[in-house]
Order: structure tokens, then sequence, then C-alpha cells
């Protein structure tokens, strides 16, 4: 009797793995983790990326996947998650000073390259790069410029220019800023002509004193928030992504006219697509990252999000420059030179664990104040 229950149970789990491994009939999971308001979503009748490729999949390999699509509003909200194990992700799109963080913590895994084909579409000028200098675990996904954003009707355009409108009381209660420690401590930073990577206490204290004198005047500390806020009139002033702004102009109240502009020095970042060591299906996370490179979720990406990005087969595309327009083409995409000159200057580096807690300890003060 043993031996027959022994047998029938050895051919239930043959074919059990013969099903987990072979079968084309059960449905595959991915788990993408990226910002708020960075992918073609389909509203509006816009192309939907996370849509299309579940159908790509399945006309290309014959069998579903099921793409869970979620959104973080920092690189460190998403890093503290991560860190934490409480969630698993196949594709995260974190900033290059987080990239380096979690390469060098081991919570990157190497990418196989050969499962990306559409690299290629990357020009040599974004590879090599501080965060990933051997081309191990990224590939980039956007880029732009810290601005600043400001409601026309509101502010008087002879203040504007310089960090120093972030700072001016004439506007108290009607300033955001922004609500994690790297990008707000880089304006008070820029503004003093501060490194922003400076390993020195006695640096990044300057800046702290620069936000506690702008705390008493800033309505909110926010992300993904300034959207509503600056389009409805509700803030008058606030720093962010260049590539968010036109979002936000496309959304704007008849009351509000927003403008923006970029102070000088500004940060320069680069988001890029990694998988995290905490992936569950590697390949198919390859093969999703493939697919963001490829023409159509290249273009409807970027025409969506409204950022720059680094793939040959959107920025010379003539459709999708006469979409944009030169106005906008031209804040997106500064001269690439000056973009690589200024970015190696200007962008966030990773810091020591030590400097880090320093920081954050600096930012909850300034919060609580």
């Amino acid at each position: 009797m043993k031996k027959h229950i022994a047998l029938i149970l050895a051919v239930l789990f043959i074919l059990s793995a013969l099903s987990g491994c072979g079968s084309k009939e059960g449905t595959l999971t991915l788990n993408v983790y990226n910002w708020g308001e960075y992918i073609s979503d389909g509203s509006e009748g816009s192309y939907d990326t996370i849509k299309e490729f579940e159908n790509w999949y399945k006309e290309t390999y014959g069998q579903k996947v099921k793409v869970n699509y979620d959104t973080f509003a920092s690189n460190e909200d998403m890093y503290s998650k991560l860190s934490s194990g409480a969630v698993s992700y196949d594709v995260i799109i974190p900033s290059d000073y987080m990239i380096a963080r979690m390469s060098s913590e081991g919570m990157l895994l190497p990418l196989d390259f050969g499962n990306i084909p559409n690299y290629s579409h990357v020009p040599e000028s974004f590879k090599g790069l501080y965060y990933d200098p051997d081309n191990k675990y990224t590939v980039p996904y956007a880029y732009g410029i810290v601005g600043i954003i400001y409601n026309a009707n509101e502010v008087d355009e002879a203040d504007t220019g310089s960090w120093d409108l972030l700072w001016n009381e004439k506007y108290a209660g009607k300033i955001v800023q922004f609500n994690n420690s790297r990008d707000a401590f880089g304006t008070a930073m820029y503004k003093l002509g501060l490194d922003v990577n400076s390993t020195d206490k006695t640096v990044w204290d300057k800046a702290f004193d620069e936000l506690s004198a702008q705390r008493p005047i800033v309505y909110s500390y926010v992300m993904d928030e300034i959207y509503n806020m600056m389009e409805s009139g509700e803030s008058a002033i606030g720093a962010y992504y260049a590539g968010d702004y036109f979002t936000m102009i496309d959304a704007q109240a008849d009351t509000v006219d927003l403008r923006f502009y970029y102070p000088d020095p500004t940060n320069y970042y680069i988001d890029a697509m990694c998988i995290p060591s905490c992936c569950q299906n590697k390949e198919l996370a390859e093969i999703f990252i493939n697919f963001m490179l490829s023409r159509d979720a290249a273009v409807a990406n970027a025409e969506y999000t409204y950022y720059a990005t680094p793939n040959d087969l959107v920025y010379n595309d003539p459709e999708y420059l006469d979409d944009l327009g030169e106005d906008t083409i031209a804040i997106l995409y500064p001269e690439m030179d000056d973009f690589s000159a200024q970015y190696n200057k200007y962008a966030y580096r990773n810091l020591s664990a030590d400097m880090l807690d320093y920081i954050n300890s600096l930012w909850e003060n300034v919060k609580v104040n």
C-alpha cells in the first residue's frame, strides 16, 4: 500500500514539475516598480505600454503574462521598501545615485544583454557613467534637469531666474519644496554654491541652516502632490523635474499660467531600468526592458512623460520631434556635449552610509522645526 502511494505521489510530482517548466498554459507574472506619471498608460487614448507588452508577449511567446505595475514617489521610498525585504519586484527604475548605492550593497543583478538587443539604440555617451562604469546593471530610460516652475499670474518676472525664488518671503505660503532629502538639500546647496556631493558635514550643516530658514515660508513638502497643487493654483512656486512641467501645463487651470526656467547651477540626472536582486523572473524582466526600448513603446513613453530619452529611435524620429515642437525640444534636449559635461559636474553621487544617516537626521530636523 505504501509503495502504491509513493508511486502515485512521485507521478504527481513529475507532472507538477513538467507543468511548471514547460507548459504555455500558465500566466507569468512581472512586477514593475516605477516613478509616478512615468509611463504611457493608455489614458486619453494614449499608448498603453503595459497592455501592449502583455499582448506582444502573448503573440510572440504564446504565453500570457500579467504585469503588476506599482509606483513610488522618491528614490528613498523605493530603496526603503526594497531594502526592508517587504516587497519583491522584477524591474525598477531608480535614479543614478540610488543605482550606485544599490549596486554597492548587492541589491542589483547583472543584466544579460543578449536578451536586450535594443540596447544598441543607446548612444555611447550614456554608457560607462559613474553609477554603472562597467555597464553591468542598467539600461538608461530617461534623463533631465531640475528647474523651477512658477505661476506667472502670481509671481513677478523680476523675481525669477535663480534659486532665490524658493526663499522669497513675498511668496510665503505659496512655495512647495521637495519631500526627499537629496533633492531638497540640493536646492539649498546649488543656491549657496556648495558641493552637493561633499563629505564634509559642516557643508551639509550650512545647507541645513538654509533649509531651516526657508521652512516658515514653505506651504508643503511634496513629491507627486506637486502636480495638483501647481495645476490648480494652490501653490505658485516649486522646484521639480523638467519633463513634469509640460505635464502640468497640459492640465493647468484657466486661472494658472505656469512657466519654467533652469537656475544655474542645478541637478542633472539619469533614471535607468534595473533588475533588483529580489527578482523572480530575470529573463522576463530583460525581455520587458528590451520592449521598453522598442520604437513604439519608447516614443509613446517619451511623449507621454515629456522626459528626454537616450534612445536614438526616439530623438531621431521626425514624428516625435514634430509632435513635441521646437520650444519643448529645446528645454528637454540641451546640447549633448553640454549635458554630458554638466551631468558629470552636478549629478548626485552615492555617499557613505554615515553621510546618508547624517543627512537624513538633518532632514528630519528641517521638517519638524
